[in-house]
């Protein structure tokens, strides 16, 4: 039987004893020793279209509901407990990724493409997918099954969100050379198309509507297709005036993204990588 077949018999039974955990666990190590060299991933795109490897993400459920509460702490100060089967990704030099000291963790299970550069402390979990030349500054997260395109430019605390469950569900999706600003949010499934950028201190969640003032229209989620920020475009924290009584009394606003232009010359400039750092 495939791998996929194994993890969704696997998830699906429930209670798992003997030989029949231990195969599943054996289908879990396989699935992320896979996810590891980038050979499955957690959502791909075909025919222009993201959608979920929906196996995947019960194989990392599966791993949680498998593991057992390890003391994993390095002495008496560096105190650590968690799932022994969920571990640090092994990491080694031929990896050419640049993790630098200070606190960061990456999880077991998750893709880091050759010349990332992770800045500490930046937490990177299991199922994300990291592709080349990115970079991962300090207090970022990207969270479980999370797909960064390359050179993608994760700015200092900035928040990519993951997205386990619901298990059919695309998790937040940042295709190729996206700039993501400082103290910014992407959550709930939010597919933010290449070569955009997303301004310092922007929350987009999959249930936040994008008002495009260059196209003149509103970008939503729908019951069939996530929340997509188009290619190129610049988005901004915004606000916008609240129209019930009290709020037209009291001059009140609420946040908002806005796209205020499309990515041009100057828009490059202000963005580009600098590859002395690669």
């Amino acid at each position: 039987m495939s791998l996929d077949k194994n993890i969704e018999k696997y998830y699906d039974s429930k209670e798992l004893r003997g030989k029949e955990k231990i195969k599943a666990m054996e289908a879990f190590k396989e699935m992320v020793s896979l996810l590891n060299a980038g050979k499955v991933r957690s959502a791909e795109k075909t025919s222009g279209v993201w959608h979920a490897n929906a196996w995947v993400k019960k194989g990392i459920l599966l791993g949680f509901r498998l593991g057992k509460l390890k003391d994993m702490s390095v002495d008496k100060n560096f105190r650590f407990y968690d799932k022994h089967n969920l571990k640090l990704k092994p990491l080694v030099m031929s990896d050419n990724v640049r993790l630098v000291p200070g606190g960061s963790t990456i999880r077991n299970g998750s893709y880091i493409g050759k010349g990332v550069i992770c800045m500490p402390p930046m937490y990177i979990n299991i199922g994300a997918y990291v592709d080349e030349n990115s970079l991962i500054d300090s207090h970022a997260l990207v969270g479980s099954c999370a797909q960064l395109g390359k050179r993608i430019h994760l700015s200092a605390a900035a928040q990519i969100g993951g997205v386990l469950e619901p298990i059919n569900s695309v998790p937040v999706i940042i295709e190729d050379d996206v700039m993501i600003g400082g103290n910014s949010g992407i959550y709930e499934g939010t597919i933010v198309s290449r070569r955009a950028v997303i301004g310092a201190g922007c929350i987009i969640t999959g249930s936040t509507p994008v008002y495009d003032s260059v196209k003149e229209t509103i970008y939503k989620k729908t019951k069939d297709q996530p929340l997509i920020i188009p290619e190129g475009a610049v988005v901004v924290a915004g606000s916008r005036p609240l129209k019930n009584n009290f709020g037209i009394r009291n001059n009140l606003s609420i946040y908002t993204p806005v796209i205020i232009k499309y990515r041009d010359e100057k828009t490059d400039a202000s963005t580009a990588l600098e590859e002395s750092l690669r």
